[in-house]
């Protein structure tokens, strides 16, 4: 009975022994574990701030865009009116055109005109 009983209390010690690794090894897992979602916590976080910097650089994407069309549509109504100015003063610079060559024909016309009223008032002063 005593061999009996060393050799129940030498497997109870191993059993023990085992219990006592199995425990260790259990506390280190569960370290591990929390270890695992303290990390798994800071990366969600980590990913929630991203994403949120994402939405607001979207937003203000968005935004720029936005201010970049309506830059364009003003830019494209300058454009016309710039376009319509131009027409308008091309215009008025062939009416001048016109008009400066009436001039220098009136002008020549007046000049003629003049020089036969100095003849005829020169002839009839001789006559």
């Amino acid at each position: 009975l005593q061999k009996e009983l060393l050799k129940y209390k030498q497997e109870a010690r191993n059993l023990q022994g085992i219990k006592d690794a199995l425990q260790h090894r259990l506390i280190q897992q569960d370290a591990s574990v929390l270890q695992l979602k303290q990390e798994l916590l800071r990366a969600n976080m980590d990913k929630e701030e991203l994403h949120n910097q994402n939405v607001d650089l979207q937003r203000k994407v968005e935004e720029r865009n936005r201010l970049l069309a309506e830059y364009k549509k003003e830019l494209c109504q300058k454009d016309r009116h710039l376009q319509q100015h131009q027409t308008k003063l091309d215009e008025m610079l062939r009416q001048l055109s016109e008009a400066s060559y009436q001039q220098v024909d009136l002008e020549r016309e007046l000049e003629h005109k003049e020089a036969l009223l100095a003849h005829c008032m020169k002839r009839e002063a001789e006559e």
